[in-house]
């Protein structure tokens, strides 16, 4: 996520939000912000939610996801929340959304993307936790 300039805004069990400053290196040719960094912090936000429910030694990949646009990606910084809708053994399912706030004092942004994703937690992998 230091790529693209996001950080960790909240965490909470089954839950992430993750904040994402507006940065003209990670738009399209329109100026909003990019399809693949939109998919990228939900993503992101979905797999640390996943995480959280996680036992300590286990890592998590996603596995597959669906991304809806529904609004251009523009503002001035964007928050990308994580939700598990189900949590297993091995799968976790999560749900993910993009907002778009205009200023840093909004309360409610432009929805602008939903995610579904899955969510693999991965154990007993030398090297491999979160």
């Amino acid at each position: 996520m230091a790529t693209l300039g996001a950080s960790l805004h909240t965490v909470a069990p089954g839950e992430v939000a993750i904040a994402l400053p507006f940065a003209a290196g990670i738009t399209q040719q329109h100026g909003f912000l990019h399809a693949g960094a939109v998919a990228a912090v939900i993503d992101s936000a979905c797999g640390y939610a996943a995480l959280t429910l996680m036992p300590p030694d286990a890592a998590v990949l996603s596995v597959e996801f669906k991304v809806n646009l529904l609004a251009p990606a523009a503002g001035h910084h964007f928050v990308a929340i994580g939700r598990v809708r189900r949590a297993g053994r091995t799968i976790t399912v999560c749900e993910g959304e993009l907002r778009a706030f205009a200023t840093g004092h909004e309360v409610d942004g432009t929805l602008v993307a939903l995610m579904q994703g899955t969510m693999m937690t991965v154990r007993d992998r030398p090297g491999l936790t979160d």
